[in-house]
């Protein structure tokens, strides 16, 4: 069984007893999360779709930790000219691990 569920605006497929990194959520490690913006299901091939949000499932995940993602480098030039920037950063993310979907 799965699920497509809005977690701070991003769309992300969930399946419960796997791993998700999503945006870092407030809270703190091993609180409780639940996810009520849920788009679709698919339960062995019924396929349930909402409109907007599928009406009594909820998706019900552990948070891990706070983890941060992979250095991004921004680089600007333009030749000739002598201009050069660079900037950088990197994303916080939340580990948090589905535990049920229903």
């Amino acid at each position: 069984m799965y699920a497509i569920v809005e977690i701070a605006g991003q769309q992300t497929k969930v399946e419960s007893g796997k791993f998700i990194y999503a945006n870092k959520l407030s809270g703190n490690e091993g609180d409780a999360v639940e996810f009520a913006n849920v788009l679709l299901t698919d339960d062995n091939g019924t396929i349930t779709l909402g409109a907007p949000f599928v009406s009594g499932v909820k998706v019900v995940g552990k948070i891990l930790g706070n983890v941060r993602g992979e250095k991004i480098r921004i680089f600007k030039k333009k030749r000739r000219k002598g201009y050069r920037k660079s900037r950088g950063h990197r994303s916080d993310y939340t580990k948090v691990l589905i535990e049920s979907i229903g």
